[in-house]
C-alpha cells in the first residue's frame, strides 16, 4: 500500500533565503550544509534547529578573484524562522582554518522569485 502525501493545506509555509559566500578555499555543497547546520546548532540548540527544517535548494559558482571563491545559493526554512537562520549565518567566520563570510541577499516566498530578484541580477 502506497503512503499518501500530506495535502498542501496541511503543510507548513516555507521561505527561501538567498545568500552569498566568500571564502579562501573552494567550498562544496556538503561543506556549506555542515557550516550552516553547525552554526544553527551552536546558537539555537538541537531542539530549536530541528524546527527550522533547513534544506539547501541550489548553489551557483560565481566568477572569483585569485585567492577568493564566491558561491551563491538558496536555503529553504520554515516561515517565521528566517531571522534565526540569518542570525546563525552571520556568526560564521571560519571553516577548517579558512576565513568565510556569509551575506544574506534577501528572503522570498518562492525559489523562482529568489532566483530572479537576488541571484540572477548579480551573477
Amino acid at each position: 500500500m502506497k503512503l499518501k502525501i500530506l495535502p498542501p493545506t496541511l503543510r507548513g509555509d516555507k521561505r527561501y533565503i538567498a545568500f552569498e559566500v566568500i571564502s579562501q578555499n573552494h567550498l562544496f555543497r556538503d561543506d556549506l550544509i555542515n557550516i550552516i547546520w553547525d552554526a544553527c546548532l551552536k546558537i539555537h540548540g538541537e531542539c530549536e534547529t530541528s524546527k527550522f527544517r533547513l534544506w539547501m535548494m541550489r548553489i551557483w559558482d560565481c566568477p572569483s578573484n585569485p585567492g577568493n571563491f564566491f558561491l551563491k545559493g538558496i536555503l529553504q526554512c520554515n516561515r517565521g524562522d528566517e531571522e534565526k537562520v540569518r542570525a546563525a549565518m552571520c556568526l560564521i567566520h571560519h571553516y577548517k582554518g579558512n576565513r568565510v563570510v556569509f551575506h544574506t541577499l534577501g528572503f522570498s516566498g518562492t525559489i523562482r522569485a529568489a532566483t530572479q530578484n537576488f541571484i540572477k541580477p548579480m551573477a
